[in-house]
Formats: C-alpha cells, structure tokens, sequence
C-alpha cells in the first residue's frame, strides 16, 4: 500500500496543471513571473511524482499477472515486483524530502564573513586558507565571489574578511559551514616545528533585499571616516570609508572598499543581512527542539570542523565524519562530500522530527 499522503500528491499535480495551462493562456508580467517561479519549485517532485504513481500501476498490473495462473507470467511477475518495490521505496523517499518545508532563504545569495580568531597570524593565515576554499567551491558551482571589505594580516591572510557569493541556492549549501572552524598544523612561522592549533569564525548570511527588511532611516547613524590598513589598492586616502550604526540593535558595519557611495551601500546590504540573519534566529528559538535535532543551525559559536594537516584528515563533528583527503577539502574540490552529508543528516532528522509529529 502507498505510504505516502496521495491527496497531497494529487493536489501538487493538480496544481503543477494549472500553472502550465495559466503560462500558455498569456498571463500578466507580474503573474508570469511568479508562476514561473512557482513552476520551477515544483517541476522536480511533480515529475517523481508522476514516475511514482506509474510505478504504483506497474506493480498493480504485475500483482494481476502473478495471480493469472500462468506459471511463467507469474515468475517474470515476480522478478518485476521485486524491482517496482525497490523502486518504490526510493520515489517515496525522494518524495518525503522533497515534500520537507524548504528554508525561505535557500535560493538567496549569501554575505560570507570569516574572521580569524585565536592563534594570531596563524589564524589569519588560516582565514585566508579558508577564503580561497570557498572560492575554488563557489567557481566549481558556477557563483560569483565580490569581495565586500578585508583586513589583511600581518603575516598573510585576513583578520577578516567579508564577500559577497551571489548565484542560485548558494545559502542552500553554504549555510552548513557557519561556526568555528579549528586547524592543526606547524605553522610557516614557526621555527621549532611545533603543532599549533588556531581557529577561525565562519558566518554565513542570507543577502536581502529592502523588501526582506526595511531599515528605517532615523534608527541609523552613518558616519563617514579614512580607511586604514596595511597598504594596497584598497586603502584610501580619503574620508571614503564609511560606518554605519543601526541604534536599536548596535549592529556596526564598515566598508572601506571604494567610493563612499559604494561603501555606504555595502554597508546597508551587510546591515540588512545581519537584521535579517538576528530575526530569524529569534523566531527559530521558538523551534529549539526541532533546531537541536537539525545540523548546521548556523551557531557561530560551535566548534564545527578541524583540519589536522599532519595527518591530513578533516573532520565534522556535528555527524562525526572524517575524511583523510584535506588537500582535496581545502581546494574546494572535496568540500561537497561533507556538505552532502550535512545535508543528508539533516534532511534525517526533519523526516524523523515529522514522523514523532513535532
């Protein structure tokens, strides 16, 4: 018997159905785009849909023929079954997640904020490792990266730095690597050959539009000064950099990239984020049962991955995987196995948080 809501399926048909018969009837440009889009979110589980209830039909009609009384259709009958029942389990699985509520901000283009943090030049140097991962990540997956604002270190990388990756469901993916990301190896710096460990802080933030949040001018103070730094073309000479202080939250954002009408609307682009990123962690304290079931919550605070290049292993641990292929990590190239695994234990525990009716 079918496992799976059928009127909930029938409904996504009937609607998927409705929208192609409204797009070929000459909708309005206003509709049109927002049945476009809504055509694009359902196409993927209307077609497993419509592959599942076939396969439902076929096992039917094999059922009928392993019932005919002929012995031959009745092994074939068999065989098939075997294979529809396997097949079918695996639709209904793909059709259980594809039918999990989908986080609003998975399609956005992200602010990626990474800062180094305990162990001084090597954590920025570490910082600066991690900027190039997602990089190399972002230009495999086809995204842009614009760097918004960068202190660099002393010695190398950043103090911090913070950029924009714009694309399709970039926040879909990236939001499993905010929290802290911990390294150990022997330092460049260091002489005696000594194991260090240092950290760095990943942040990563759903980038918003006004219309995702208004900031309102009077709760904002925009102070313009002269950007400093260890030289370079991104240095100014000029009072171009700018500060912005949002007065009911204390939320402080700089940019000291360009002209001072570009660093202004960085700022409120980073600002607006940041707002967006606070509001949704307070409603989602309202769900902090279902938050502690789910993975890459997106606390900044947790210890979430360590690099250990002695032994060239990383690993996860909010599902404990290890992979002994950091050079592949750290080049971007082997970053999705751990971020599909994320993805997948998460996706687990919804389905089981949906199973105990949370």
């Amino acid at each position: 018997m079918p496992s799976l809501p059928q009127d909930k399926l029938d409904a996504l048909e009937t609607r998927f159905q409705y929208i192609e018969a409204a797009l070929s009837g000459g909708a309005s440009p206003d509709e049109l785009a927002r049945l476009s889009k809504e055509h694009s979110d359902l196409s993927e589980i209307v077609s497993e849909i419509t592959a599942y209830k076939k396969a439902l039909r076929d096992r039917a009609e094999a059922e009928a023929l392993l019932k005919s009384g002929d012995k031959e259709m009745a092994e074939m009958a068999e065989a098939e079954i075997e294979d529809l029942d396997e097949a079918i389990e695996k639709l209904e699985q793909t059709i259980r997640i594809l039918l999990l509520p989908k986080d609003e901000a998975d399609e956005k283009s992200i602010i990626l904020e990474i800062r180094g943090g305990t162990g001084g030049d090597e954590a920025a140097l570490f910082a600066g490792d991690l900027f190039r991962m997602y990089e190399r990540y972002a230009a495999a997956h086809g995204w842009k990266v614009t760097v918004m604002e960068e202190s660099p270190g002393e010695m190398g990388g950043f103090k911090e730095i913070i950029a924009n990756v714009s694309g399709k469901g970039v926040y879909a993916r990236m939001k499993y690597e905010s929290g802290v990301h911990r390294v150990q190896r022997v330092p460049a710096t260091e002489a005696s050959g000594r194991i260090h460990t240092s950290a760095a802080t990943v942040a990563v933030l759903p980038e918003v539009e006004d219309i995702d949040i208004e900031i309102k001018p009077e709760d904002i103070r925009i102070d313009t000064m002269r950007a400093s730094g260890a030289g370079g073309q991104h240095v100014n000479t000029t009072d171009s950099a700018v500060r912005v202080t949002h007065i009911p939250t204390g939320i402080v954002v700089t940019s000291a990239m360009k002209s001072q009408h570009q660093n202004r609307a960085q700022a409120l682009v980073v600002l607006r984020s940041r707002l967006y990123e606070m509001q949704r962690e307070q409603r989602d304290s309202a769900r902090s049962a279902e938050r502690k079931g789910q993975v890459g919550s997106g606390d900044r605070s947790e210890r979430i991955r360590t690099y250990n290049f002695p032994q060239g292993r990383v690993t996860d641990h909010r599902i404990n995987l290890t992979l002994y292929k950091l050079d592949k990590v750290i080049a971007g190239e082997a970053l999705d196995e751990l971020i599909e695994a994320l993805i997948t234990e998460n996706q687990a525990a919804q389905l089981a948080a949906m199973e105990q009716g949370n």
